[in-house]
């Protein structure tokens, strides 16, 4: 099995990631918002800023001015839409009673809920459903895409159901393995499945596909 070989490989390569680094689950939702259109250096920035100011909490966050939370979160860029977005979220979450891990609908459900939310797309919504809820989705961005498609894995117009379908109907549906084989394919695209300067040659992947 191809899917499965894939990650036997990058984990014997890389070894276990232990992503995504959070003290709170709140935090990994917040994280995976902010994350949007930046690299995750700027993400962490901004997380630092908030957790200086006591701000990891989502009673508090919705209280902050506008201006504040902007302020807060600007070294992850697009702060404008990304404050809004946050506070989108935070609302839904009280809904919802104010924790993630006590929301007891099924995963299809909150899916569904969680792209109503103006700003959150499947890879942000499926981020927060696998790492903040544990709820075995597999999250699908840029590095995913570019790794099966380099491997002829894909088409170059596959959409996304269809790439997580992939990793669904071939893995069995284990949050863990789910959150490492995510890690893996982020730490091969940043180290050698890169948009520029492919280091090809020395891809741990390599093997699986040499013909004679």
């Amino acid at each position: 099995m191809l899917i499965r070989k894939i990650y036997d490989t990058l984990y014997e390569t890389y070894g276990e990631q232990n992503w995504w680094p959070h003290d709170t689950v709140l935090e990994v939702a917040i994280g995976a918002i902010l994350t949007q259109n930046t690299a995750w250096r700027n993400v962490e920035k901004a997380i630092n800023n908030l957790k200086r100011e006591g701000l990891l909490d989502g009673k508090k966050l919705l209280s902050v001015s506008d201006d504040k939370l902007k302020e807060l979160i600007r070294p992850a860029g697009f702060y404008n839409q990304k404050a809004e977005r946050l506070r989108s979220f935070l609302k839904y979450l009280y809904k919802k009673g104010g924790c993630l891990k006590k929301i007891n609908d099924d995963t299809k459900k909150i899916r569904n809920e969680l792209l109503q939310i103006k700003g959150i797309g499947k890879e942000t919504a499926d981020s927060i459903l696998l790492y903040a809820m544990d709820r075995p989705v597999f999250v699908v961005d840029a590095y995913t895409r570019r790794v099966l498609r380099r491997h002829n894995i894909i088409k170059e117009k596959a959409d996304y159901e269809t790439i997580q379908s992939l990793f669904e109907q071939n893995l069995p549906k284990d949050v863990s393995l789910y959150k490492e084989y995510h890690a893996l394919l982020v730490k091969l695209g940043k180290e050698h499945c890169r948009s520029r300067n492919p280091q090809c040659g020395t891809c741990p992947l390599k093997i699986l596909f040499m013909t004679d």
